[in-house]
């Protein structure tokens, strides 16, 4: 597995893997009409254009040989209300389902935490479907832990999964990486 930043020229190949990464992991968490809104928003050329402009959104291509297997998109905190200071999110991250239970997702994560430290941040957050039990584990493995609760404020997504759980890994110089990176 590595990890290859995507830039303006990679828009398309961008757009194909999150469309495909997504779609095929959450297409029964929408409503009718949904899943296809969601798509235009998040990943039409002109968004994923204007987020690899901004200076505070990077997305990653997850790769294993020279296959695209997954995407990651980590965006600056500029959420205030939840008072984290120096703090990066983990807004996004999906692997296709046939790559999972390979290491991929795992290997993915803590590189990006290994990156996240290495350019000072003090924290790495995100959120989860809080009725997402594997998902919640996997990141508790990686030392995550739960930090507060909110709701999913998004047209269409059906209701029962709109619980979100926050979590929040600290990286200061005490917190350790995953064992595959201490060796």
């Amino acid at each position: 597995m590595q990890l290859q930043k995507a830039i303006i020229k990679d828009i398309t190949e961008l757009r194909k893997i999150c469309i495909d990464a997504y779609s095929k992991n959450f297409y029964d968490h929408w409503n009718e009409g949904g899943l296809e809104w969601y798509l235009e928003k998040e990943f039409s050329a002109e968004r994923l254009k204007f987020d690899l402009l901004d200076k505070d959104t990077e997305y990653y291509f997850i790769k294993r040989g020279l296959k695209n297997v997954g995407f990651i998109k980590i965006k600056n905190n500029t959420n205030k209300d939840l008072n984290i200071e120096n703090a990066v999110e983990l807004e996004k991250i999906y692997v296709l389902p046939e790559c999972k239970g390979m290491g991929i997702g795992k290997s993915a994560l803590t590189e990006i935490i290994k990156k996240t430290k290495e350019h000072g941040y003090k924290n790495l957050i995100l959120c989860v479907i809080d009725t997402n039990v594997n998902a919640i584990a996997f990141y508790e493995k990686l030392g995550f832990i739960f930090h507060s609760k909110t709701i999913l404020d998004i047209p269409y997504f059906k209701e029962e999964l709109k619980g979100m759980n926050r979590m929040i890994i600290q990286l200061d110089e005490k917190s350790q990486l995953p064992t595959m990176y201490n060796r």
